[in-house]
């Protein structure tokens, strides 16, 4: 069993992942491939994904019965721990965060009320 999961991706990836797998939802693909073909498809992920993100999760002979890989800019980091693949969260990027890169000063309701003329 194969999955990929693709957000952000160009309406032509899209299209060639739907010649070789079932779309069951937007962006979400299925389907039971061989090795060599899930590789070749892949491949075509990692070259048609431009700016979007995408993750390939397959069936295979280990302790979790499965293995995956990512590709993109995502807040989910694979890591691997004791020979069991896990997934760690990066934070999320605040408001305030955000504001501060981009020279926009935050102040509560209340102070800006003062201000106002």
């Amino acid at each position: 069993m194969l999955v990929i999961v693709v957000e952000n991706s160009p309406p032509r990836l899209r299209g060639r992942l739907a010649i070789w797998l079932l779309e069951v939802r937007a962006g979400v693909y299925v389907g039971k491939v061989s090795r060599r073909v899930r590789e070749m498809i892949w491949n075509q992920v990692e070259i048609g994904i431009e700016d979007g993100n995408a993750v390939m999760a397959w069936s295979t002979n280990t302790e979790s019965g499965f293995d995956f890989v990512t590709l993109g800019k995502n807040r989910r980091i694979p890591k691997e721990m004791d020979g069991i693949n896990l997934v760690s969260f990066l934070p999320p990027e605040s408001d305030e965060h955000q504001n501060k890169l981009e020279g926009i000063d935050s102040f509560p309701a209340s102070e800006n009320a003062d201000n106002i003329p």
